[in-house]
């Protein structure tokens, strides 16, 4: 998730080149997920708390788009969802994948799920990077989104805008809800400060997908707290591309306590409003490599 003030990339360094590697791996990634499809998918294991479920084929993508980049950019880094440890690579950049967003939809068989896969410069830390190209796949449709920075945002070959409403009150915005009950019991509180004023309010399980309808404007805010880079980063970049700002509670880039993207007036509206309810995320004096993300 990237300082939207951070440093201008690395002239050598061609986005539009990353972003084909992209649109390829998440190309593959999908129809790897189609060909091996079970009859119906089933947990393997669970990581923060038993609603947070992994499955085989989660392990599977991440595996398999791992060893393409070893093979392809072995001097790059990579953070995965599904993977114990960050590679640091030499080269300056790491990729940040989400093999499958939205393992829950994926496992009931609902269609909102997808491959993310994003490529960053500079330490792999959302604070400190700037996001260079990323892509997103909707897996049971095979519809791509993509953006290479300062290139703009496209889905297939139609380039994106976002939605620039009037009001906060035009705003149809989206969120998710964390997998710990006493998380999810702390956002739902904030539901009524919100829902008065907005348009309405949809929960369609995929970080990266909300943000890439957001882009296309089938949205028109976003706004969620825990999420983790590899949710946010390829979409993050694409809605951006498409003329969103990205923002957390009290930084101007987004993180894990708060993420919120859309027009830039309305996303300060609905912050406003997100600060004078979330009562656990203060701002602070401190560094921002200590700050809570």
């Amino acid at each position: 998730m990237s300082d939207t003030t951070a440093p201008a990339t690395n002239d050598t360094i061609n986005a539009t080149d990353l972003a084909a590697i992209c649109r390829t791996l998440a190309t593959t990634a999908r129809q790897h997920i189609v060909d091996h499809q079970p009859p119906r998918a089933t947990v393997l294991d669970t990581k923060t708390t038993p609603t947070d479920v992994v499955t085989q084929m989660d392990r599977d993508i991440e595996e398999l788009i791992r060893g393409a980049l070893a093979t392809q950019r072995p001097h790059d880094g990579f953070l995965g969802e599904e993977s114990t440890d960050t590679v640091t690579g030499t080269s300056g950049l790491t990729w940040v994948v989400d093999p499958i967003d939205g393992t829950v939809n994926y496992l009931y068989g609902l269609p909102s799920h997808s491959v993310s896969i994003a490529v960053v410069q500079g330490k792999p830390n959302p604070q400190d990077w700037t996001i260079l190209a990323g892509a997103v796949i909707r897996i049971p449709d095979g519809e791509l989104w993509w953006a290479a920075r300062g290139h703009g945002a496209f889905k297939g070959d139609q380039r994106l805008a976002i939605n620039t409403p009037d009001t906060l009150g035009e705003c149809l915005t989206a969120t998710g809800f964390g997998y710990d009950p006493q998380v999810r019991f702390t956002q739902a509180q904030w539901l009524p400060h919100v829902l008065p004023h907005i348009r309405d309010l949809r929960r369609i399980g995929s970080a990266a997908l909300d943000l890439c309808a957001l882009a296309e404007g089938a949205l028109d805010l976003y706004y969620e707290r825990g999420l983790s880079p590899w949710d946010v980063a390829a979409g993050q970049l694409i809605a951006e591309e498409a003329g969103a700002v990205s923002r957390g509670l009290h930084t101007d880039y987004p993180t894990t306590r708060m993420t919120i993207v859309g027009h830039e007036p309305r996303v300060e509206q609905l912050r406003t409003i997100l600060r004078g309810v979330v009562v656990d995320d203060l701002p602070t004096s401190k560094s921002p490599s200590s700050h809570p993300l």
